[in-house]
Order: C-alpha cells, then sequence, then structure tokens
C-alpha cells in the first residue's frame, strides 16, 4: 500500500498520522508485503513531507510488514543525508526498511527552490546520485573517506519509481526493481514497463525484471456505493488538475455528474488505472491489470474520507486479490 497521509476535512494533522499507522496495522494483518509514503511538500492536506521519519513511525507500530518511501525525491536531499536516515531506520528495524527514490520535487517550483537553496539539478545528477547512494549503503571500502554512519553495509533494497521512461531506463541499466506510478499518471504504463524489461540487466541485486505498479482502488459492498466513496478522490483529483488543493473531502453524491464533461475526461484520464467497485468488478479490474501488465506486485492507494471504510475498502481488495478471476 502506498499512503499520500491524507489530512481530512474536518481533522488534523495529528488525526492523518494516526489513521496512518492504524491503517498499516491493518494493511498488516490482511498480509500486505509493503506500507509505503511517499515525499510532498507544500500540498494542502498531505502530511507526508518528513518521509523517514513517518517510515519509522509506522515501522514501529507494526512488526512484520516492511516500510519504506514511494518514494524520496532524491534531488531534495543529498544522498548521504538519505543514507543515513534509512540506514538508521535499517539498523532499528532489520529487514524491513525499503528505500523508493524519485527524481521529481514532489512540489511546487517556490518550494523546491526552498528545499534545494542553491543547488541546481540536471538530468545527470539522478544517475550519479543514485549511484552514490548505492555506494553508500554498500559495504565501506578501504581507503573511503565518507561513510554513511549508520548506513554503510546496510544495503537498503532500492527502488526507482517513475511516471516517465527516464527511470525505467535507468532501473533497468542498473538492475533495479522498478514501480511505475500509474495511479497518477497512467498513460506510460505499458511502454515503460516494456522499456524496462527489455533492457534490463542484471545485477547483484536482482536477476530479473521486478515491476510493481500503482493503482487507485476504491472496494465497497456494491459499485453504487464504491463510485460515492471514489467522489472523495475525485475531488482530489480536480483539485490537483486545476491547482485547487484541499483537505480530503467528504464524499458527494452524484459529483461525476455535475462536471462538464472536459472535467469528467481529465479525471477519467487521471485515473485510467484506477479499480472502483463492488468485489466482483474490484476482482475482474485486478485480474485484468494482472494479465495486462504481468507486475509483480500492485501498490494500492485507496483514499477513502471515513477511515472505518477504507480498512474495509483493503479488506474487500484483499478478499479479491484472493479469489479466482
Amino acid at each position: 500500500m502506498l499512503d499520500l497521509v491524507a489530512v481530512r476535512e474536518g481533522g488534523t494533522v495529528a488525526d492523518a498520522l494516526a489513521i496512518a499507522l492504524r491503517t498499516a496495522q491493518h494493511a498488516e494483518s490482511l498480509g500486505f508485503t509493503r506500507y509505503w509514503l511517499a515525499e510532498h511538500h507544500n500540498m494542502a492536506g498531505l502530511a507526508c513531507s518528513a518521509t523517514a521519519v513517518l517510515v519509522g513511525h509506522i515501522a514501529g507500530g507494526t512488526s512484520r510488514i516492511r516500510v519504506g518511501s514511494g518514494g524520496v525525491m532524491l534531488p531534495n536531499h543529498a544522498p548521504l543525508v538519505v543514507a543515513e536516515a534509512f540506514g538508521t531506520l535499517a539498523e532499528l528495524y532489520p529487514g524491513r526498511i525499503d528505500l523508493g527514490l524519485g527524481r521529481a520535487p514532489g512540489t511546487d517550483g517556490l518550494t523546491m527552490r526552498a528545499l534545494r537553496r542553491d543547488r541546481v539539478e540536471s538530468e545527470d545528477d539522478f544517475p550519479q546520485d543514485v549511484a552514490e547512494l548505492q555506494h553508500l549503503l554498500g559495504p565501506a571500502q578501504p581507503g573511503q573517506r565518507v561513510i554513511a554512519m549508520p548506513g554503510a553495509g546496510t544495503n537498503v533494497p532500492i527502488w526507482l519509481l517513475g511516471s516517465s521512461l527516464f527511470s525505467a531506463r535507468l532501473a533497468a541499466a542498473r538492475g533495479l526493481p522498478y514501480a511505475f506510478a500509474s495511479h497518477f499518471a497512467p498513460r506510460l504504463l505499458m511502454q515503460a514497463i516494456a522499456l524496462y524489461r527489455n533492457e534490463f540487466r542484471p545485477s547483484d541485486t536482482l536477476s530479473e525484471p521486478y515491476v510493481a505498479i500503482g493503482m487507485q482502488v476504491i472496494a465497497a459492498p456494491s459499485d453504487d456505493e464504491a463510485e460515492y466513496l471514489a467522489s472523495s478522490t475525485y475531488q482530489r483529483v480536480l483539485g490537483i488538475l486545476t491547482g485547487d488543493r484541499r483537505p480530503l473531502q467528504p464524499p458527494v453524491p452524484g459529483f461525476m455528474d455535475s462536471l462538464d464533461l472536459p472535467a469528467q475526461e481529465a479525471i477519467a484520464d487521471f485515473l485510467a488505472a484506477a479499480v472502483i467497485g463492488g468485489p466482483d468488478t474490484v476482482r475482474d479490474g485486478f485480474g485484468q491489470l494482472a494479465e495486462l501488465t504481468r507486475a509483480d506486485e500492485f501498490i494500492l492507494v485507496s483514499d477513502v474520507y471515513d477511515p472505518a471504510l477504507r480498512l474495509r475498502s483493503l479488506d474487500i481488495s484483499a478478499q479479491a486479490l484472493m479469489m479466482p478471476a
């Protein structure tokens, strides 16, 4: 599961953090493999800016599930800082920490400059930063003068995340697992994973390509109820598209029907990989995406306004994944 730690309308950041932990604990009880948190900055309604802190919070409140970033936006940070933060987490929670890396800023231009100060990034910097981070998390070498402490020798698993072809090609070249952000940018999904698989080079990390794909999932006892609950996500997507970001809004009956056709089409394009419906619809949606993409893992994003109904959505999703199509 991927959690953006939504702050709900009428709720607080503290509420959002508590809901994230309860959700992670529930996901663990259902047998989910990973619980990831995504770095965003200066975005109304999202409380996931201090990603490493949140990873520690979730890992400390669970016992088995892997916890990680989906992802840390590497251009915002010096590789040594990331290596030490996730190296510390790996020492606290051995065998349970993942480090997903993205190359987007995870914010607007003004905030990006506030994060990076005078650093100017080029396209070449991200591959170099990934290589430096791999080096810092690997065993310290004789004569190595800059050592991540903690971090050296932890070999925290690194994933590359992306919504374009750039990270797919880099993940293939470096033999790393790859996660595609089809939960918000599905247009290049098939092209990116095909490129990754075709160009993959085995490494000490991975002998074969390994792909995870993101998807919005809203599951309920019926298609109609799922569509109603999904209106919170539709409102969020519309806010992203129009620059009107707000806390996660309560569901609204008939929300999509209240919009003009261009707005409906824009939301539908954004959510082209979404699975929304009752148990049978969700099961069929998972089956179609599995057949189409041959993904090794699904990354579920489920922004249901009511925390209890969000947990129910995960219950129905887990049951659907275990049922034959």
